[in-house]
């Protein structure tokens, strides 16, 4: 892999899952055990394992051992690596938002920073990453934070849509319940009705405009469909020999897993629910709709 891609991640869980898959090809290239790489470094092979995997922070003096067990050289390429280490240790771009943001959720969104397919079922909101300005406001105050708390927390989501505008290469598949689209945030108000139209048509511009991101809505009429169990979010890492990932999220905290038997199983959940959906170019239909309906309502307020 050429050294500057991995100088060139955009935060620190990239560059620390780019360095641990150019870390286990030279381990395997030399044929060594995550076991005896283990040793050298005084550690157990689960923890060259995570290593690889980019899961835990890096020791310095560690990669310097094992690039030298692993037969590296080269003194530039070296050097190389180990700022990468360095730079792989500092805090991401959403630390500066502090304690507002919760320990496993900043913890997930380096996990999505890295994606380059993310896949999403959401069962009662439009996603996050979608989610116009007005909406982000009306969801993130209904949580009972402080005013502060509530902005950073706002400030934080804005930052994170910016990867779907800029980011061609990131992938992403989007299914709704269409109880997600007709829920009205911001109530039955002339306000509730402003925002949900402005959220919808900006649905629309993404569909139609944005050829990097798919949106199905499951209608009603679907009846039980295959996740009834709620919303959860796949992230896949197609250019490295990594296992995708399973969020989700609850009341009060979250899970990523990568338990294969777990990731296959919401893998199969979210093709059932694209075959249950409503085809892309029907899901416009159905938001255009969902839009009129919306403006009638504005109208004869």
């Amino acid at each position: 892999m050429d050294i500057a891609r991995l100088r060139a991640g955009s935060g620190p869980t990239v560059r620390r899952m780019l360095l641990g898959h150019e870390l286990r090809e030279y381990r395997e290239a030399r044929g060594i055990s995550r076991e005896d790489a283990g040793e050298r470094i005084r550690a157990s092979a689960s923890k060259i394992s995570r290593m690889e995997l980019g899961r835990v922070g890096f020791k310095v003096r560690d990669i310097e051992d094992l690039l030298k067990m692993y037969g590296v050289t080269d003194r530039a390429r070296m050097k190389a690596y180990l700022q990468i280490a360095k730079e792989s240790n500092e805090p991401g771009w959403w630390k500066r938002y502090g304690d507002s943001l919760h320990k496993w959720f900043t913890r997930y969104v380096g996990f999505e920073e890295a994606a380059d397919h993310i896949r999403v079922y959401e069962s009662q909101f439009v996603p996050g990453l979608l989610q116009t300005e007005p909406y982000v406001r009306e969801v993130i105050s209904a949580g009972g934070a402080s005013d502060e708390v509530t902005e950073q927390r706002i400030q934080a989501r804005l930052e994170r849509q910016q990867r779907v505008e800029t980011d061609e290469k990131m992938r992403m598949w989007v299914i709704l319940d269409e109880a997600a689209v007709r829920r009205p945030v911001g109530g039955q108000t002339e306000e509730g009705l402003r925002i949900m139209s402005g959220q919808i048509r900006r649905l629309i511009d993404l569909a139609e405009n944005y050829s990097n991101i798919t949106i199905q809505i499951v209608p009603f009429s679907a009846g039980v469909h295959a996740a009834e169990a709620g919303s959860f979010t796949i992230l896949r890492y197609s250019e490295f020999e990594l296992s995708d990932l399973v969020y989700l999220e609850n009341l009060t905290g979250a899970e990523i897993v990568d338990r294969r038997p777990v990731v296959e199983a919401y893998t199969k959940a979210m093709t059932g629910l694209s075959v249950a959906a409503a085809t892309p170019e029907q899901t416009r239909e159905m938001l255009e709709h969902i839009l009129d309906d919306l403006e009638k309502g504005r109208s004869d307020g």
